[in-house]
């Protein structure tokens, strides 16, 4: 598979969460008046967020597994420390995307 296939398949999932969220009948009114709805650009927000958060997380832990395996590969002996300090930062970094998942699902339920 293609380096660029992963970004494309995120690029038309971030652009059909978009078409999907503003598919609501307020976005296609077309006399003008207020049908009571309230905007959907807090959703567009927060489904671009989300993506961007899946794939930044995706790509760090990817990275750090990726020199992990290298360095093992080169020097097998030091597989233990290898593996104990790579762990640290994987783990920290995955609670880094989740809390930042949680603070976009905040944003949009207190909207």
């Amino acid at each position: 598979m293609k380096k660029t296939g992963f970004l494309r398949c995120g690029v038309i999932a971030a652009f059909l969460l978009v078409a999907l969220s503003l598919g609501s009948p307020a976005a296609f009114a077309q006399d003008g008046a207020s049908t009571g709805a309230e905007p959907v650009w807090h959703y567009v927000g927060a489904a671009f967020g989300l993506g961007l958060i899946a794939i930044g997380a995706a790509y760090g832990i990817s990275k750090a597994a990726a020199a992990a395996a290298e360095s093992i590969a080169r020097q097998p002996s030091a597989a233990a420390e290898i593996t104990s300090t790579v762990n640290l930062p994987i783990f920290l970094l995955e609670g880094v995307a989740i809390l930042a998942e949680i603070f976009v699902l905040l944003i949009i339920l207190l909207k």
